[in-house]
């Protein structure tokens, strides 16, 4: 019999790894992700995992991982981002750029998961704490129903993004409340975002020719940037069109306040109806359409351009303004269709292009912008987080989160040609094949820049 006395020393116990929420989800992301953590992950225990030189992500809930269980991929992370259950300690744009590099050089392509990887998923979170009931969907998130592109969903698809209030797009544009790509002419000292836009309509009114009495048709009008510069600057006779209440009303305030009653009308109308208006059949000299075709959605395309073309007099022009997506690029995404854009459709240019000939108009220039959208948008995100406090008083903090997620994404989409943006400017030759387009685009740039 040993006794207490006459019993071996014990061994020292070796020292115990750390196993913290983060060593334990770390196998399983790799597994996901199909290599190495891309970041520094630390959770809400204070445990890390991942490169210690590596933007990082803060998961600061349980309820960030039991969203991912429900909703897993883009969605689940943006979610979670919105909510404030997952962070960066960097500037999101830096992070979300150097994560992507990342991914980019260790060739990191996540495979789909696993019917094992699910379960392996819910078993690590069980243990973790983390399964529980559905994490309520943010207030902002779209809930679209009916069929889609039905007048009825296109109305209520555009009110959520252009109704979210004429205040909050004041703070967040500059002056001409243009919400689109601005044309960046000068880096000169106090050149800004309002005059990137005024140089955006100018060129825009010189591509089509406009004239004091001609007529011109804005589809997608916005808040009138280009209805109210064509009218003021070049007495064109326009008819505005816009399926958002907030920006009718806008529009038509400003109608009144510069005097412009005889020149515009303001429609508050689907552009479907313009087809049921014979009076406008074949009478415009111009047609616009700024950044409006990407909500028109694929099938319906055609029938769009067939309003175009139909809507212009022989020789008339039409500018189309709008978003392309890169050729193996997907264009929008679910964050993007159910926060921002619900229902949007983007193609690449060429397609765009076949789309407009095939409606009986001759494409006689395209423009690509890309570059200029990167400025835009970082502009319009200076405005966000310079304001982040009125912002957030005016529409709280998730929608502000939805913003800010939207528009840093945006910036680095054309960044990185994942999305462009192009002037496609076409003609509808008369029967004689006549188009009177000018012989060189002097017009349009002056002589020095346009026979560059």
């Amino acid at each position: 019999m040993t006794t207490t006395a006459n019993r071996p020393p014990a061994k020292p116990s070796a020292r115990r790894t750390p196993t913290g929420a983060a060593q334990r989800l770390e196998p399983l992301a790799e597994r996901l992700l199909g290599g190495g953590l891309p970041v520094r992950v630390r959770m809400w225990d204070g445990s890390e995992a991942g490169p210690e030189d590596a933007p990082t992500v803060h998961v600061r809930s349980r309820r960030a991982l039991r969203r991912l269980l429900w909703e897993p991929g883009e969605l689940g992370l943006a979610e979670a981002y919105i909510t404030g259950e997952i962070d960066l300690d960097e500037d999101l744009g830096d992070g979300l750029r150097a994560m992507r590099r990342a991914m980019d050089e260790r060739g990191l392509t996540p495979p789909a998961p696993s019917l094992a990887d699910r379960l392996s998923a819910a078993g690590t979170a069980l243990r973790l704490g983390a399964v529980g009931l559905r994490p309520p969907v943010p207030a902002a998130r779209s809930g679209l129903r009916g069929a889609l592109h039905s007048k009825a969903r296109d109305r209520a698809a555009i009110s959520h993004h252009y109704d979210l209030s004429n205040a909050f797009y004041a703070l967040l544009l500059d002056e001409t409340m243009a919400y689109s790509c601005g044309y960046w002419t000068s880096d000169a000292p106090g050149y800004g975002p309002a005059d990137a836009q005024r140089d955006k309509l100018e060129l825009i009114c010189r591509k089509l020719g406009l004239r004091p009495g001609a007529r011109l048709l804005d589809i997608g009008c916005g808040w009138g940037s280009l209805t109210l510069h064509a009218a003021q600057q070049h007495g064109v006779r326009v008819t505005a069109v816009t399926l958002a209440a907030e920006q009718a009303a806008y529009v038509r305030e400003q109608v009144t306040a510069r005097g412009l009653e005889e020149l515009v009308e303001v429609l508050n109308i689907d552009y479907r109806d313009i087809a049921e208006r014979p009076e406008t059949r074949g009478t415009y000299d111009a047609v616009s359409t700024i950044e409006m075709g990407e909500h028109v959605g694929d099938a319906e395309y055609p029938a769009f351009t067939r309003i175009l073309h139909d809507s212009l007099r022989p020789q008339g022009r039409v500018l189309v303004q709008q978003m392309s997506r890169g050729s193996n690029a997907p264009g929008g995404g679910a964050f993007i269709e159910s926060y921002i854009a619900p229902d949007m459709h983007m193609r690449p240019v060429g397609e765009t292009v076949g789309l407009l000939e095939g409606s009986g108009l001759e494409v006689r220039d395209v423009e690509a912008l890309r570059e200029h959208y990167v400025l835009t948008v970082d502009a319009w995100r200076r405005t966000l987080e310079e304001r982040w406090a009125e912002f957030v008083a005016l529409v709280g903090e998730e929608t502000a989160r939805v913003w800010r997620l939207y528009l840093v994404g945006g910036a680095l989409a054309f960044e990185e040609r994942r999305m462009g943006v192009d002037q496609i400017l076409c003609v509808r030759p008369d029967r004689a094949g006549k188009a009177a387009m000018p012989a060189t685009r002097r017009e349009w740039y002056g002589a020095s820049e346009a026979d560059r």
